[in-house]
């Protein structure tokens, strides 16, 4: 759930671009047409209020298995989606998780004041870099 809402917070890849293979009709009823290339917000669709309350607060609990089942599939996509989503995904989640576990089994991390800064780059990064502080 923490990695989840780090990813939430902070996607990686902050856009991707997709173009139509058909006419897409909107909930409104206006049309994309066929052949139109679309540019898809992940932050946009992440920082989505009606979709995450509060979504610039750090939560983990709104990935908890009885706050998903309402919500749709596409409202986090920190990896894109469907046939062209990410073909590393599943090593990243699991790098992840791994590199999580083995600095909590040996380290205590420690609050930090500073609040790192988004750079907005062809990736999302952290201006400055990520510091952490742990004592053994």
């Amino acid at each position: 759930m923490c990695i989840k809402e780090s990813l939430l917070l902070h996607p990686p890849v902050t856009a991707i671009s997709r173009c139509c293979t058909q006419d897409v009709v909107l909930p409104d009823g206006r049309v994309i047409p066929k052949a139109v290339v679309c540019l898809v917000s992940i932050f946009g669709i992440h920082h989505n209020p009606s979709v995450w309350p509060d979504p610039e607060v750090y939560n983990p609990f709104r990935f908890d298995p009885e706050n998903i089942k309402e919500r749709s599939s596409l409202a986090f996509i920190p990896f894109s989606a469907g046939p062209r989503n990410c073909l590393g995904q599943t090593f990243a989640l699991t790098e992840m998780k791994v590199v999580l576990a083995l600095t909590l089994l040996r380290f205590r991390v420690l609050p930090d004041k500073v609040e790192p800064r988004r750079k907005w780059e062809l990736i999302l990064r952290a201006e400055g870099g990520l510091w952490l502080r742990v004592s053994h």
